[in-house]
């Protein structure tokens, strides 16, 4: 599945021209002084931990008091990854609250053999939690797919992301460990 996104990074190459049906998963005040940005793929189990662990008390720490916003860009490892994306980012409307419950509920959906497996795990478990979504039209849509293979173009061009999480702010990839405290260290610096 590896070898298949990356053949697709690979001829896509970067791509410009989205309409705004395909905007950032933004969570603050747009006007922060800082700006986080977290390049992550929805199969990674380090990056759920970051969405259980780090993300709520930086939420409740700067996000939500104003002092930082965050945008959440797609680094899919996987077909599998690559395909949660493509459904995150369909649903405008919902996409934070689908982001957040799939990380949260990572090991629900996250299974299979196959990518068919995979894909029909991830739309049970879509349904159950009651998020109405348009499964087929969503991977399918061509827009949505480039937008995301975009997300990973740019954060390997512009940032050297490697691996996720990766976490960058205010344009400045974040090398330390990632946990709050050394999070909390750097953000502190810029208030």
């Amino acid at each position: 599945m590896k070898k298949i996104l990356l053949l697709l990074i690979l001829f896509f190459g970067s791509i410009s021209n989205l309409s705004a049906e395909t905007n950032r998963i933004v969570s603050g005040n747009n006007n922060a002084k800082i700006t986080i940005i977290t390049y992550a793929s929805l199969t990674c189990s380090y990056c759920a931990n970051f969405h259980k662990e780090v993300y709520p008390k930086l939420k409740k720490d700067y996000i939500d008091t104003g002092l930082a916003k965050i945008e959440f860009r797609h680094f899919p490892l996987d077909v599998a990854a690559f395909n949660a994306s493509k459904i995150v980012q369909c649903k405008q409307d919902q996409s934070l609250e689908i982001l957040e419950s799939l990380y949260s509920n990572q090991q629900a959906w996250v299974k299979g053999g196959t990518i068919e497996e995979v894909n029909d795990n991830l739309k049970k478990f879509l349904k159950k939690e009651g998020f109405d979504i348009d499964f087929e039209k969503c991977i399918n849509n061509k827009e949505i797919e480039d937008f995301v293979l975009n997300d990973r173009i740019e954060g390997t061009k512009n940032f050297k992301v490697n691996s996720t999480p990766t976490i960058i702010i205010n344009n400045k990839k974040f090398e330390k460990s990632l946990n709050y405290k050394n999070l909390k260290k750097s953000l502190e610096k810029l208030i």
